[in-house]
């Protein structure tokens, strides 16, 4: 297809990649096809980076990468049809993990729109279940507003993916309007600060209490209220305890720190769960994964909510008292207000607990995912970005690798998706690229995503990959073995490659870790070594998570140990 144009003259595709340079846009992530080669050709000119994925998949995940380590919405360009498709898995853990993006999807041309056009498809209807928006431009003059919307809605109030549906004829098309245009968002508010007298109102429910707890999850990591949150910590002496994407929002190595809570949380936030007489939620859903059962989770505790999506005040449990709004600025005056108390007793409790149920590994049976992570944690002193994938090695991870700051911690939460670790620690390379980065997988979820091996290559990103090779699905072989009479159905990985072989086959260092021994050297060896490395590490075949909540329990029904055969 060839575009003519005046000389003066701008074309949607580069009206688009226009607004995309004013909005600081640094990478965009993806794979070209037919309808968008006028946005790829614009793009030859073009100051922004394009990072050519071998899936879109795993182009939507290094973008989310990218955006949760930047704090800025990371963007997406893919043709249309299953180029559009492709990306939905990667959206909706973008969806529901409030991670800002925007997605640019081509079209067929507006006049095929309904049609069956080649490689049409109503990417605009399908994914507005797992969006905060969507947009399908009509009019070359529109792209400006849109860009600005898009950009504002992704990363405004809670965070989310927006997506942008560009028609083939609209990309091609001569723009002949106004770079000056206004947003057009009637209806949509971002909720301000709450009044001063339901600020004090909220402080109140804090008086007379002896065993309160806060609950941090992603949100307040999301509005950097780590300073306020440790503030009031240390001055009211209120133990933490975070959900899986709260890590960093408070020093998970502080004395008051109780780390996780739920299924696979440590004991002693779950033993503190139960025991306390006020839960505070900043920016937790209070999802199924830590109150599996609503009718037992803190019975007789004051239950308070702080959250900048009024949609989840109440969604899940009945707050005695909320406060909608940024969590940061909410702390800020919440502060102010609350009264001194007398927290020692409880400390005392707690710090018990911490001592009574430590979380620990055994060696002597052989390698085992803990053992890795706690030397990953004690060779990187716990400043490392760290990324998972979903199963065994992400619960395992997020116990033994203690986040002390926020914005280093990734992991798929609410959509769980297998194949999001790697490609997002990519991402994640590109937006910290003088850090280090590492990510734990499984060698299920690793195989979803393990083409983008060649994008680590090519870059020649350092990141580093631990594939915990178990040969089985492991989480839902350990829920088999516990809960199904060890019947074991579809978990068995047999045929798996040569992990190293393979990551040599890409250009990319390899090493594999057969024995506790050797770990620590080779580890290390990673770490010094400049370019990216696969660590393929030959972890014992069966080893089961604990503690562990089963689905549908509540914190009193946990199991802290194996049970006994």
């Amino acid at each position: 297809m060839t575009v003519k144009q005046k000389d003066t003259q701008l074309t949607g595709a580069q009206t688009l990649l226009k607004c995309l340079e004013s909005e600081g846009v640094e990478y965009i992530f993806g794979i070209p096809g037919g309808v968008v080669i006028p946005i790829f050709d614009a793009l030859v000119e073009s100051k922004m980076k394009f990072i050519l994925t071998r899936h879109e998949q795993g182009a939507t995940h290094m973008a989310d990468g990218y955006a949760r380590v930047t704090g800025k919405p990371g963007v997406v360009l893919v043709t249309s049809g299953p180029g559009a498709t492709n990306t939905l898995t990667g959206i909706m853990t973008a969806h529901m993990d409030s991670v800002p993006l925007v997605i640019l999807t081509g079209q067929a041309r507006r006049p095929s729109l309904g049609k069956d056009a080649f490689q049409e498809a109503d990417i605009f209807g399908m994914s507005m279940p797992v969006v905060k928006h969507s947009y399908l431009v009509r009019d070359t003059n529109d792209i400006p507003r849109i860009i600005k919307e898009a950009f504002y809605l992704a990363n405004t109030g809670r965070p989310g993916p927006v997506l942008v549906d560009l028609p083939a004829d609209v990309s091609a098309g001569l723009f002949t309007g106004s770079f000056d245009q206004k947003m057009d968002l009637g209806g949509y508010n971002i909720p301000p600060l709450p009044s001063k007298e339901n600020i004090k109102a909220f402080a109140a429910m804090f008086k007379g209490v002896k065993k309160p707890l806060l609950l941090v999850g992603h949100g307040a990591v999301i509005s950097k209220a780590e300073k306020e949150i440790k503030t009031l910590v240390e001055k009211f002496g209120i133990p933490v305890v975070n959900t899986l994407l709260g890590k960093g929002a408070f020093p998970e190595t502080h004395p008051l720190s109780l780390g996780m809570l739920g299924m696979h949380g440590t004991a002693y936030a779950n033993k503190a769960l139960i025991s306390c007489d006020l839960i505070c939620s900043i920016g937790s859903r209070w999802d199924d994964r830590i109150n599996g059962n609503n009718q037992e989770f803190c019975v007789g505790a004051k239950k308070l909510h702080i959250d900048i999506d009024p949609a989840e005040i109440g969604k899940i449990v009945k707050p005695d008292a909320s406060l909608v709004g940024d969590a940061k600025a909410i702390l800020e005056e919440l502060i102010k207000y609350l009264e001194p108390m007398d927290t020692k007793e409880w400390q005392s409790e707690v710090a018990f607990y911490k001592k009574e149920f430590p979380l620990k590994y055994d060696t002597t049976k052989g390698l085992t995912v803990p053992f890795l992570v706690d030397e990953v944690y004690k060779l990187t002193k716990g400043k490392a970005i760290v990324v998972t994938d979903v199963g065994q090695h992400q619960m395992w991870t997020a116990q033994f690798y203690k986040c002390d700051y926020p914005d280093r911690w990734l992991s798929s939460g609410g959509a769980g998706t297998m194949g999001y670790g790697f490609p997002a620690a990519i991402g994640a390379q590109f937006g910290r690229p003088h850090d280090l980065v590492f990510a734990f997988v499984g060698d299920g979820g690793f195989q979803m995503t393990l083409s983008e091996l060649a994008t680590a290559a090519i870059h020649k990103l350092p990141v580093k990959v631990v594939v915990n090779e178990n040969k089985y699905l492991g989480m839902v072989r350990q829920w088999q073995e516990l809960f199904f009479e060890n019947r074991k159905s579809g978990v068995d990985l047999k045929g798996s490659p040569n992990f190293v072989k393979v990551a040599q086959a890409y250009g990319v260092k390899g090493i594999l870790i057969k024995n506790v021994r050797e770990a620590r050297r080779k580890l290390q060896e990673a770490i010094n070594h400049k370019g990216p490395v696969l660590i393929h590490a030959d972890i014992i075949k069966e080893n089961n998570v604990f503690p562990m909540i089963p689905a549908g329990k509540s914190a009193h029904h946990m199991m802290i140990d194996p049970p006994k055969k």
